[in-house]
């Protein structure tokens, strides 16, 4: 059975720092690549980063630069750091595992002063 728990999220201010992190069981994140996804109330759910099975990774064009998707295979971990936060990254963010559909159940980041 496969689990993808997310956690980290919280409120902070604009111009602040969050790292999330997403534990995954029954299935290995250094096989299979791993993506953050978020949605922000009455939006899509949007694809934000993206890391490969090689370690390649991808940003959405409005966080480059700003956040940074990595892995630790030994725990099996999924991170993303997220600096120079803004409000309009408020949204519920998603672990997903794009091979098998896998979803965690999402955790709430929420940018405001």
């Amino acid at each position: 059975q496969v689990q993808l728990v997310e956690s980290g999220g919280g409120l902070v201010q604009p111009g602040g720092s969050l790292r999330l992190s997403c534990a995954a069981s029954g299935i290995r994140v250094s096989i299979y690549g791993m993506d953050w996804y978020r949605q922000a109330p009455g939006k899509q759910r949007e694809l934000v980063a993206r890391i490969t099975s090689g370690g390649s990774t991808t940003y959405a064009d409005s966080v480059k630069g700003r956040f940074t998707i990595s892995r630790d295979n030994a725990k099996n971990a999924v991170y993303l750091q997220m600096n120079s936060l803004k409000p309009e990254d408020t949204a519920v963010y998603y672990c997903h595992n794009p091979w098998g559909g896998y979803w965690g159940q999402g955790t709430q980041v929420t940018v405001s002063s």
